[in-house]
This record gives structure tokens, sequence and C-alpha cells, in this order.
């Protein structure tokens, strides 16, 4: 077994068949990982969802958003039963202890390759332990040790008027501003909610930022998101939703599509956060926790999330 921390690697790595993935980002919920990883490649990069769906028990997901590949996966250990071209690279162990998540890749060929120095090469990896190469038609396999971090969503609603403004940008905007203070800003999803709402801007929806931060530092990226809407929304009706964790309820999801069909009230909005423990919280006024609260339903189906339903 060797040893590398990412720059390690580089310097030891030029080859032209090396081509480092941009970063790696894992999240913990109890048993539950949600690693997230920027590919070197755009749409060539979906073989990896397949492969890793197909191969491997500890997948419980996965899914390609640009470069960006999202897998949900269970802590454990076991044997993978690699085959050329049919099963040929996967992932072989999640281990959590203390701060730290240590996930075994194992490829075929290039996809060994991929498994061990490209990985490895990644902004966000602490170090890479390599038990093989790979390449050719060689065994690549590879553990990839990055930081905990927990997974924080903040739905946001009604922080414009008639007359001016837009939430899907200021929202955007609010990730961007927390990304320069350190946060790993994830994503940003656009949720349509009930058209015919007498009381909608225009458009009628919400949006749902995705955050991953080390653990402690929870409030304090909430704390920045209020002040910043405080001070830019165009709404005295504004309000967040905040989530932590990677399982969004079943209840959750069932209010999130009622939101999108009907009117909804506060209370009910109230009511379900309550029971499911996820906080809302005025920035300016209450109106806004209905559609901030919806969002975060949505947040990990986008087309679902943007689904009109009347």
């Amino acid at each position: 077994m060797e040893i590398y921390t990412p720059n390690e690697l580089r310097k030891k790595f030029k080859d032209p068949w090396v081509a480092p993935y941009k970063k790696i980002i894992t999240m913990v919920d109890d048993q539950i990982v949600e690693l997230v990883e920027y590919h070197p490649c755009i749409s060539g990069s979906e073989w990896m969802i397949y492969q890793y769906k197909r191969t491997s028990n500890l997948v419980l997901d996965a899914y390609r958003d640009g470069n960006k590949h999202v897998y949900i996966v269970k802590v454990g250990k076991e044997k993978l039963n690699l085959k050329a071209s049919f099963s040929a690279a996967g992932i072989e162990e999640v281990n959590v202890k203390d701060d730290e998540v240590r996930i075994v890749h194992a490829g075929l060929a290039g996809a060994g390759v991929g498994a061990a120095i490209c990985r490895g090469m990644a902004e966000g990896v602490k170090r890479i332990e390599i038990y093989s190469l790979g390449g050719g038609s060689k065994l690549g396999k590879a553990a990839v040790i990055t930081p905990l971090m927990k997974k924080i969503v903040i739905g946001i609603d009604d922080t414009d008027t008639k007359e001016q403004g837009a939430t899907w940008t200021l929202a955007h905007n609010l990730g961007t501003k927390l990304k320069e203070k350190g946060y790993e800003y994830i994503d940003h999803v656009i949720v349509q909610l009930y058209p015919k709402n007498p009381n909608k801007t225009q458009n009628c929806v919400a949006v749902a930022l995705t955050f991953a931060v080390r653990p402690g530092m929870e409030e304090k990226l909430v704390n920045n998101a209020v002040k910043f809407l405080e001070k830019a929304t165009l709404s005295d009706n504004t309000a967040i939703a905040v989530f932590e964790g990677i399982k969004i309820p079943e209840e959750l999801i069932k209010y999130s599509i009622k939101a999108k069909t009907k009117m909804v009230s506060l209370d009910e909005c109230l009511t379900t956060a309550k029971k499911l423990g996820i906080s809302l919280i005025d920035v300016t006024g209450e109106k806004g926790k209905i559609g901030a609260l919806a969002a975060i339903g949505l947040h990990n189906n986008v087309k679902e999330a943007v689904k009109l339903y009347c």
C-alpha cells in the first residue's frame, strides 16, 4: 500500500492518461453517506453512474448532473465480483470514523485508474491509500479519505414583489456569497409551486439551496443566510426552511407535491415542519414558510421539482 496526499500524487504522476477529478465531498447522515464527485468529463462519465449502480450493493442510488456525480451509499463492506464491461467498477467499502470518511473504490483497466490516481488528485481529498494502480488489463483499487461533512438544505420563498425581483437569482447570489465564506455550495433547485395561487408574484416558484459544512458550522451558515436575505429581499413575507440530513421523509415529499397541486395553509406548513423537526425561520415574515418547506422536499428530484400538475 502507498499513501499520498493530492499534491504528492500530482507531482508523482504526470502521465497523459491521468485525468484528475476536480473535487470530492462526503456528507454523512448516520449510516448513509452522500458522495459528490466532480468528474473531469461530462456526458462520457455517465458510464461511471451505470457501472457503480450495477456493480456495488453499497450504492443505494446514483445520478449525474453535468460532471457532478452523486452517489448515495451505505456504510459497510462487500467483496466486488468485477467483470470487464459488465461490472467493471464499484465501491467495496464505506467507513466513517471520527471526522473522516473512507471509501474504497475498485475497477478494471481505465476504471481502476479512476479509482486510484484520478480521484486521489481531487480537491477535498485528505489522502489516498493505493493498493493497486490499474490501467491496461489490471485491477485498480484505492481508499479515498475525505473530511466528514454535514448536508444542509435551505428552502427559500417570497423574496420578490409583483414589480421587481426574482427569487431564483437572489437565492443563487446567496449561495455564491456563502461559497466565498468557505461553505460548499452544491446545488440550486427551482421548485414549481401551485401556479393558480392568488398570492403569487408571477411564476410561483421556491428555491432549495444545498450546502456541505463541517460539523459545528451549521448554525453559522444559517445565520449568514438570514443576514444576507434581510438586506437583499424585497418582500415583507420572506422566510426560509432548514433541513439537515440526506434522506427526505416521505411525509415531506407528500407535502411538497401537495404544494404544487393546491393551496396549502400556513398551519399545515407549521404542523408538518414541527412533526419532522425542520426549522422554519422568519426573515421578514411568515408566508414564505409554505413554499420554503415545499422546496426542501423535492430538492433531490429535479425533474419532479419543475413539473406542473394543473
